[in-house]
């Protein structure tokens, strides 16, 4: 077993939890963010793809989601950032007995709005969604998705049939979006008992039908905590905003190498400003050209610009896939992101210049952050 380090996280600190697909890691940093301690391998060996950091209800509280080939997934936390973790004998997020499915993977952990410090949401494979209300206790599956006459129809991306994406919307306690691979976009009104599809104007170029209603392959969505109104979407070949709540998606893809690519990151305080990083195409998933660059938007999508600053760009193959890039909350925020071939970078501000965190890490598949 492989040596394991634990990281000493002051207050004020900076904190990445970086999953990838051997095991995950915990760094820290000073609000500088110039030195990063590196924590971990915690789970070696596991897939996890899940990460998560719940400072609500005075905890400091890590999730995640590590999947073994042995024993399945498994929903686990820690209160020490990653000394101990707790450890089911079972698996604490499953399907009820008779519904025929068992989960094969955990996508995504998410945390409620302040205003519901006990609530958490947890995305699963095959595409479904589960809620606790006891600050992750017991689990229950939100049956009205489950049980939508759409979830039949749905099919299997490139990495399953995976519920990726889950956004609370910050003003309406009731109103929640999820993104599924491939079902597209999903929104409820009434706390989850009826969801409706949400994918006005994006497109589905692999189906005869471009703009069905549902169907498209949604990599990511990321929603404005300041304006809840503007949504940034990332398809499977398609760059989208929506500025009505995801009623409707208008095409931004305006000065971008390409429209395909997986993830995708909003300003926590800007609306306006948000991050991506673009891919050659689905038959060559990789950076164009072989140069590493994020894409910014300070202008709402009407235009994009390269930032490569400090990023190789010569023969860097790279690929960034969907919950590999995160945005720090501080007044200058700072941009991560980790590739496929196991290198982290950061910039302390805002993408303007970069600089290499940690190399040779397991292929990374999950950047988060969180302020202690």
């Amino acid at each position: 077993m492989p040596v394991i380090r634990h990281v000493e996280v002051r207050s004020g600190d900076v904190v990445l939890l970086v999953g990838t697909m051997k095991g995950a890691f915990v760094l820290r940093a000073a609000a500088t963010r110039r030195a990063w301690d590196v924590g971990g391998p915690y789970f070696p060996g596991s897939e996890v793809y899940a990460l998560a950091c719940d400072r609500r209800g005075g905890r400091a509280r890590l999730w995640a989601g590590p999947n073994s080939m042995h024993w399945g997934a498994l929903l686990r936390s820690s209160d020490d950032f990653g000394r101990t973790w707790t450890n089911p004998e079972a698996a604490n997020v499953k399907f009820p007995e008779g519904s025929g499915a068992a989960v094969q993977r955990i996508w995504q952990i998410v945390p409620g709005r302040d205003s519901e410090p006990d609530t958490l949401y947890c995305g699963v494979e095959p595409a479904a969604l589960f809620v606790s209300r006891d600050a992750g206790a017991t689990w229950s599956l939100v049956e009205g998705l489950w049980n939508h006459p759409h979830r039949p129809l749905w099919q299997p991306g490139g990495g399953g049939l995976c519920l990726h994406t889950i956004v609370p919307d910050p003003e309406r306690i009731d109103r929640l979006g999820v993104a599924i691979s491939t079902g597209g976009v999903y929104l409820t009104d009434d706390g989850g008992s009826t969801w409706r599809p949400s994918n006005t104007g994006v497109r589905a170029e692999f189906l005869p039908d471009k703009h069905p209603e549902f169907g498209q392959c949604v990599h990511k969505v990321a929603q404005s905590r300041r304006r809840p109104d503007r949504l940034f979407l990332q398809n499977h070949w398609g760059l989208y905003r929506s500025d009505d709540r995801g009623a409707t998606w208008v095409d931004i893809a305006n000065g971008v190498p390409s429209d395909f690519g997986f993830p995708m990151a909003i300003h926590p305080e800007d609306p306006d400003c948000a991050w991506i990083v673009p891919l050659e195409s689905d038959q060559f998933r990789c950076t164009p050209e072989g140069k590493l660059r994020v894409y910014r938007t300070r202008d709402a999508g009407a235009s994009w610009e390269p930032l490569s600053r400090g990023l190789p760009q010569d023969g860097a193959y790279e690929t960034v896939l969907r919950d590999a890039l995160a945005v720090d909350a501080l007044d200058r925020p700072g941009v991560y992101f980790g590739t496929r071939s196991g290198k982290l970078f950061g910039s302390a501000d805002a993408g303007d210049t970069w600089s290499a965190i940690v190399d040779g890490l397991p292929p990374i598949i999950s950047v988060k952050t969180a302020i202690n």
